[in-house]
């Protein structure tokens, strides 16, 4: 292991130790504006020793009360939109089981699913509607799990309700990873047999990677279905992408 990654693997793990310090101790006494703005500044951070730059946002305005759907490349996804535009996250279960940031996104909010329990999925649509209609952007991936970089899966089409129920928009977002010549980042996939930590050390090893975002326009959810909803978006995002 060269001198750069071990360095930047100890960034990490005192950027992780910070986290979980400002979780226990300070989330717990500060109202969402300021946790939100430190789960920003916490992602920002986190990106940057990642090497990750994430580019100024391009496209529609963002909608500060909106139910926000994105395609799913890598756990990066999270972070880089948290650090333009905090959320609230719905996510697989098995983020939960992620060494230290599945707690982290835990605490921050996330709230995770159990893949196939329709019991999850209730109790979860429920907490969906609660926080739209509380004025909340709550953000998930449709696709239910990542996806190489230049697919999209198709979405599931169950949580698209949540828009309908609680009167909100629906804002696509277009997530993509870029090298330095422009490419799709090859490091950033993370799909098949790949761990957690083999995901973490490819993209420390590699070079420079460019986070783009592109806000699409909303979609009206009023007088919807919720499949109508889901193909709408899973087409905005896909030309977004080609």
């Amino acid at each position: 292991m060269n001198l750069r990654l071990t360095c930047r693997l100890a960034c990490i793990l005192l950027h992780l130790l910070e986290g979980l310090a400002t979780c226990a101790i300070v989330f717990p006494w500060v109202g969402a504006g300021r946790r939100y703005a430190r789960i920003q500044n916490w992602s920002r951070r986190l990106l940057a020793i990642c090497n990750v730059t994430v580019a100024a946002p391009s496209g529609a305005p963002a909608l500060h009360h909106a139910l926000i759907v994105a395609n799913h490349v890598s756990w990066l996804d999270i972070f880089v939109i948290n650090s333009v535009h905090p959320c609230r996250f719905v996510a697989k279960q098995e983020i939960r089981e992620w060494p230290v940031l599945g707690w982290l996104a835990e605490q921050a909010g996330t709230v995770f699913i159990a893949r196939g329990s329709r019991r999850d999925l209730r109790h979860v649509f429920k907490g969906i509607v609660a926080a739209l209609r509380m004025g909340a952007r709550v953000a998930f991936f449709p696709e239910g799990t990542t996806a190489p970089q230049g697919t999209v899966l198709p979405f599931h089409a169950n949580l698209f309700e949540a828009a309908v129920d609680a009167k909100v928009q629906v804002q696509p977002y277009a997530l993509r990873y870029l090298d330095a010549t422009g490419a799709l980042h090859p490091a950033v996939d993370f799909v098949g047999d790949m761990t957690f930590a083999r995901s973490v050390m490819a993209i420390l090893a590699s070079g420079a990677i460019r986070a783009e975002l592109v806000r699409l326009p909303p979609i009206d959810a009023a007088g919807a279905h919720r499949r109508e909803l889901a193909e709408q978006a899973h087409d905005a995002i896909s030309g977004a992408l080609a």
